[in-house]
C-alpha cells in the first residue's frame, strides 16, 4: 500500500452528527422495548456499532455476525458466506442489524433472512453508508447514515484489503492506488 491518504468524503464531524441523529431515532423507536439486540456485521461495522450503541438511551445488548462476499478483492463475488453466526438467543427479541456499507444489497438481504430464521420479534437494519446506484436487490434500510456514489470508501470501519479501517473519517480511494 502506498502512503497516499484517502480523499475525505465524509468528515469525522459529519459522521458523528449523523450517528447522534440515528441514535436519537432508534432510541425513540425502541423506547418501550427492553430487548433490543444490535447485531454488528464484522469487521466493518465495529466502529459504527460502538459509537451508535454508546449514544442510545435505551437498554440493548450486542451480538456479532461475520459474513464474507469480498475476500481481499475489490469486487463482490456475489455469494454470501456465513463465517460466524450470533452466539446468543435472539428469539422473541427485537434485532437491529448494523452494517457498515450496503452496496449490491445481497449481503443485507441474506442477513435479514437469516436473522428471521431465529424467530425474533422484529428485524430492522441500520447502515452507515449505501451505494444506491449499485443496488442489485431491493432491501430496506431503516436507519441510514449516508448515500454515497460508487467510489471505493475506507475509514470508520470500512477497508480495502484490511487497510485504513481506523481512519476517523470516510475517504475514497482508487483500489489500483491502494
Amino acid at each position: 500500500m502506498n502512503n497516499k491518504s484517502p480523499e475525505v468524503l465524509l468528515s469525522e464531524e459529519e459522521i458523528q452528527a449523523r450517528v447522534l441523529e440515528l441514535a436519537a431515532k432508534i432510541s425513540a423507536d425502541y423506547e418501550d422495548a427492553d430487548d433490543l439486540v444490535m447485531v454488528g456485521v464484522l469487521k466493518g461495522s465495529f466502529i459504527f456499532l460502538a459509537d451508535l450503541s454508546r449514544r442510545l438511551s435505551i437498554p440493548r445488548t450486542i451480538e456479532f455476525i461475520a459474513v464474507s462476499s469480498y475476500g481481499n478483492g475489490s469486487v463482490s463475488s456475489g455469494a454470501v458466506r456465513l463465517v460466524m453466526d450470533v452466539r446468543g438467543n435472539i428469539e422473541g427479541k427485537h434485532v437491529l442489524i448494523v452494517e457498515d456499507i450496503v452496496d449490491t444489497g445481497h449481503t443485507l438481504k441474506y442477513l435479514i433472512g437469516m436473522m428471521k430464521s431465529h424467530r425474533p420479534a422484529s428485524v430492522k437494519t441500520a447502515a452507515l453508508v449505501r451505494k444506491a446506484e449499485s443496488a442489485e436487490v431491493d432491501v430496506t434500510i431503516d436507519y441510514l447514515g449516508f448515500d454515497i456514489g460508487d467510489e471505493w470508501v475506507v475509514g470508520y470501519g470500512l477497508d480495502f484489503a484490511e487497510q485504513n479501517r481506523t481512519l476517523p473519517y470516510i475517504g475514497f480511494i482508487k483500489p489500483t492506488d491502494a
